[in-house]
């Protein structure tokens, strides 16, 4: 019989995220096992697999490729061509091959595996204690990759040749560390070091357990992580963390915390099994959670939250710092407030050098900086509010296919996104586009992107608004079609578009603000569309926004607002601010509030929380975005609560309007009601009107499915409550899940209406 005969051979081309997850050390195992020859490679689209022998061992080759996976990969196809046998002895990993269209998936950073942990704390294994253990299970990706195919040269552990005893591993197919690109150990791999400012070497010997040392003494040490500097500091330590907030010019706004394990994390707050399950996730997020009264945290943590971002160790070097310190630390960001996290090693000395006094580093170069992503359980599954380490730069699928495309996102917790075909690849967070650091950061992720991805763009997406610091980075590019998404319907398509749906959908999109299609500023609006198009179906109740912009950072101004809107009685300081607003500075609000130039009307429901936290006295002024509804939404007391008489007009369009709710709110709040209770009425009020407006505009249209998304939905209780009313209505809901509902997932939603409104050209 011939060769040919009596042997079968294909080859396969698997993608998805493929590479860097263990994935060709995974086939070789299994073609040694079914008897197969053959050779597995990285390429720049995937993995190629040649694979001879039995024919129904080369069957099961195929079911098994994708079904026993190893844990990071995520196989989305598996196609196999039939090729000549050759009689091949044995089976290899065979050098990646270059050339060709790059259509790689770069795997995020994970957190450190259990295999690793046993050998971080086992005193007899050569790794013990070693800062950074890894393997093909676990360790960093993405902040480390240069390039693809995803292999040494072309990551940042190109500088460290491995030792005998690494390298026997990397080469050994039964070994977990077989072809692990980061592989490294004490003899031959990066090296932690412990410095002032100028770098100045602090301590001899072990250099975790002298950074522990400084911050059980009180000190603030900036600890050098897998995709950025944080800055640390004991939690209980109320001195410490006040230092901290003072220096790094962060009033308010809450730190995360970081706990040793599940057990020292309920020690700070209340978990539910979904906030568990997020907590010991790979991708490692900060989990909000609500705050335990006993909670051994300082005061300055979190002042006046109700609730604490906590989450565990994602690299065996904060392992070793929380096992030494023996308590909970603060672990923010490493940056002065508003800038973007530092992540190259004399850039941080220079910008945290005023606030640390002690840096624990390395010399693993940070390719791409990534901070920690945020994310809190609802009854509507996990809701992300940042998208970033752990999770990018995972694919997002589209739901058709997009021509090489770069959308820009907002200027606010953007994060941009590249596509084509039918993937997406949707930036980290970058933070708000307000300074030079944040735009240059911007530019340089955008040109890794498309480098990374082999994005060309021939349609650049961007927002409506002409001042937007990215929409000028879009008139910019040379030799592109441009696509102008209004800033709602992009909400709106992110979450159809994630869902694997084009629409029709009618979406109750809510946030602070954004501009409209009629030049006006939008926030609380009815949409009924798909991803090509959309009608403004219905809106919040437009009022002014006396001072402009200022108003989002002074509450009180539109409690002033709603008040003249609902034709209250404002000639006096409510009760709940005569404190904090003076007499002549509110009547000057409230003639503002009367029209003209400086208070341009608006529809936002960001604005319409920050009136209700105001009358009630949460908040008159804040620190930071956002913090009033987060803060109105903290207090309210829990369990179901009768809600505030509100109307919907039927229109067209329908309006939500709230000015009885504001009536309402005020005079419990000028009875001495507690906050607690009239934020729970003013939830139920505005979860039932939205419901009520939703499902009006969907009857009339004939649609059955409903989005919540927009910033304003991050609040779990206001999405929870308006799920439940729509479908109650008999409406199905989509919210966003692999995203952001706030602007974190703009970019996705303008890549998605871009690709649908060019789609069939060419």
């Amino acid at each position: 019989m011939t060769v040919a005969a009596a042997r079968r051979r294909v080859r396969i081309r698997v993608t998805g995220t493929v590479q860097g997850v263990g994935f060709r050390p995974y086939v070789h195992r299994l073609a040694a096992e079914l008897g197969l020859t053959g050779f597995v490679l990285n390429d720049e689209r995937g993995v190629v697999v040649e694979a001879e022998g039995e024919p129904g061992a080369v069957e099961r080759l195929l079911a098994r490729l994708p079904a026993e996976a190893p844990p990071l990969a995520a196989v989305e196809r598996v196609v196999a061509e039939p090729r000549p046998a050759t009689g091949e002895r044995g089976f290899a990993i065979v050098e990646s091959e270059a050339g060709g269209e790059r259509l790689a998936i770069v795997a995020p950073d994970s957190a450190t595996c259990a295999d690793c942990l046993r050998e971080l704390f086992d005193p007899g294994d050569r790794r013990y204690r070693y800062p950074f253990v890894n393997c093909t299970n676990c360790g960093p990706r993405f902040t480390i990759v240069r390039g693809v195919p995803y292999d040494r040269p072309l990551t940042t552990m190109a500088g460290f040749a491995m030792c005998a005893a690494c390298r026997a591993e990397y080469d050994d197919p039964a070994d977990r560390r077989f072809h692990a690109q980061p592989n490294a150990c004490p003899a031959c791999g990066p090296r932690a070091v412990l410095t002032d400012a100028k770098g100045r070497r602090l301590a001899a010997g072990d250099q975790v357990a002298a950074a522990a040392a400084l911050l059980r003494e009180g000190t603030i040490v900036a600890v050098k992580g897998l995709g950025g500097w944080h800055l640390a500091c004991l939690a209980a330590d109320e001195r410490a963390v006040a230092e901290l907030r003072a220096r790094k010019r962060r009033e308010e706004k809450p730190f995360a915390l970081m706990a040793a394990g599940l057990e020292a994390a309920r020690a700070l707050v209340e978990l539910s099994p979904a906030d568990e399950a997020l907590l010991l996730g790979r991708e490692r997020p900060i989990v909000i959670a609500p705050r335990r009264a006993d909670a051994p945290v300082a005061h300055a943590v979190a002042p006046r939250s109700a609730e604490l971002g906590v989450m565990l160790p994602h690299a065996p070097l904060h392992h070793l710092l929380l096992h030494d310190v023996g308590a909970p630390i603060v672990l923010t960001s490493g940056n002065v407030s508003d800038e973007p996290i530092a992540y190259a090693d004399d850039d941080a000395r220079e910008r945290l050098g005023p606030i640390a006094d002690a840096f624990l580093g390395h010399d693993r170069p940070i390719h791409m900086r990534t901070d920690d992503s945020v994310v809190r359980a609802t009854g509507e599954g996990p809701l992300l509010l940042r998208r970033s380490r752990g999770y990018v730069p995972a694919a997002v699928p589209l739901p058709l296919e997009a021509p090489p495309l770069l959308a820009c996102g907002a200027e606010l917790k953007n994060a941009f996104c590249v596509a084509k075909g039918r993937r997406a690849w949707v930036s980290h967070h970058l933070g708000d586009l307000t300074n030079w650091e944040t735009l240059r950061s911007f530019r340089e992720g955008v040109a890794h992107f498309e480098r990374l991805f082999a994005v060309e763009p021939e349609v650049v997406a961007h927002d409506l608004h002409p001042d937007y610091l990215p929409t000028a980075y879009a008139l910019e590019r040379e030799g592109v079609e441009l696509v102008a998404v209004q800033h709602h319907h992009a909400h709106l398509a992110a979450c159809l578009a994630e869902h694997g749906e084009e629409g029709p959908a009618v979406g109750a999109i809510y946030d602070g603000t954004g501009l409209g299609s009629d030049g006006t500023a939008w926030g609380g609006e009815l949409l009924a569309g798909d991803l090509e198009g959309f009608e403004r179906a219905g809106h919040l109740l437009p009022v002014r926004l006396p001072g402009g912009d200022r108003a989002a950072r002074e509450p009180w101004r539109m409690a002033c607002a709603w008040l003249c809107a609902a034709g209250a009685d404002v000639s006096r300081v409510p009760p709940a601010l005569a404190g904090d607003v003076p007499a002549e500075r509110w009547r000057a609000v409230a003639r503002l509030a009367a029209g003209g130039p400086t208070a341009p009307p608006t529809t936002s429901a960001g604005r319409l929380f920050d009136a209700v936290a105001a009358l009630c006295g949460v908040r008159a002024v804040t620190s930071y975005e956002g913090q009033a509804a987060i803060e109105l939404e903290a207090c309210a007391a829990p369990g179901p609560a009768r809600p505030y008489p509100i109307a919907v007009e039927p229109g067209p369009p329908v309006v939500i309007d709230p000015r009885e709710t504001i009536r309402c709110v005020a005079r419990d709040a000028a009875a001495g009601r507690p906050a607690a209770a009239v934020s729970a009425r003013f939830h139920a009020a505005l979860a039932a009107a939205t419901a009520e407006a939703v499902a009006a505009v969907a009857a009339a249209r004939g649609i059955g499915t409903a989005v919540l998304s927009g910033g304003v939905f991050c609040n779990r209780r206001l999405v929870e409550q308006t799920a439940r009313a729509l479908r109650a209505a008999g409406l199905r809901v989509l919210v966003p899940r692999a995203l952001p509902p706030n602007d974190g997932g703009i970019a996705y939603g303008q890549a998605a209406v871009a690709a649908a409104r060019t789609r069939g050209r060419g």
